[in-house]
């Protein structure tokens, strides 16, 4: 069974509770007892304890079980101890502002698989901010706003998180370089989402999607 993907503009454990409550309400399958998993790797050198403190009280809002798990280097991803964890998760929250250290840190690894595993078991994995951008294949590459590899859990669509903070050239150029290359966008604000669930995209929130999503 397929579960639920849900990429989100931003605000991490802040700006996205009613949707959250929604989508761990309809977690199925083998997973459905277990704890959230979240991962802070994306900020790896941006203080991860701030993420892990946000997830506490929203799990405490949602009356949720949470683990901090502190993959912060590739190593670390390596070890079967942290992918065990991973797999007896009923959902998978992958937050920071650092994609490109969130891709070499979880690419070809035993954690990534897990979380493979966790949504072909029909679990949630979600995506916020730079981290949701991560998921797909391409991805912005931040560092200019054209698109580079990503760790390819979303095919098909790139996503430009917390859009609102963008500004219009660099939007326009990221843009016009996907219309160019045929690459459908979403352009997704904190606190809106998109979200795949039994292969159908839902929109929540004011997500502006330029071509066709597949």
């Amino acid at each position: 069974m397929t579960g639920t993907i849900a990429l989100q503009g931003g605000g991490p454990f802040t700006a996205n509770d009613d949707l959250d409550a929604r989508l761990l309400a309809g977690v199925a399958g083998p997973t459905a007892g277990g704890r959230v998993v979240v991962l802070p790797t994306a900020d790896a050198f941006e203080h991860p304890e701030r993420q892990v403190a946000a997830a506490m009280h929203w799990g405490e809002r949602l009356s949720v079980e949470v683990e901090a798990l502190m993959v912060l280097r590739r190593g670390e991803a390596m070890e079967p101890g942290a992918a065990d964890v991973v797999r007896a998760a009923r959902a998978v929250y992958l937050v920071g502002d650092q994609p490109l250290h969130l891709r070499s840190v979880l690419k070809d690894t035993p954690v990534w698989a897990a979380v493979g595993e966790v949504l072909a078991g029909g679990g949630l994995v979600v995506g916020v901010g730079a981290s949701a951008s991560c998921l797909c294949d391409p991805m912005v590459d931040p560092r200019g706003g054209a698109f580079t590899l990503g760790l390819g859990l979303v095919t098909g669509v790139t996503l430009v998180p917390a859009v609102e903070t963008w500004s219009g050239e660099r939007l326009h150029r990221t843009l016009s370089m996907a219309a160019t290359s045929q690459i459908v966008v979403a352009c997704v604000p904190t606190g809106a989402a998109l979200v795949r669930s039994g292969g159908a995209w839902e929109r929540v929130g004011e997500v502006d999607v330029r071509g066709e999503l597949a």
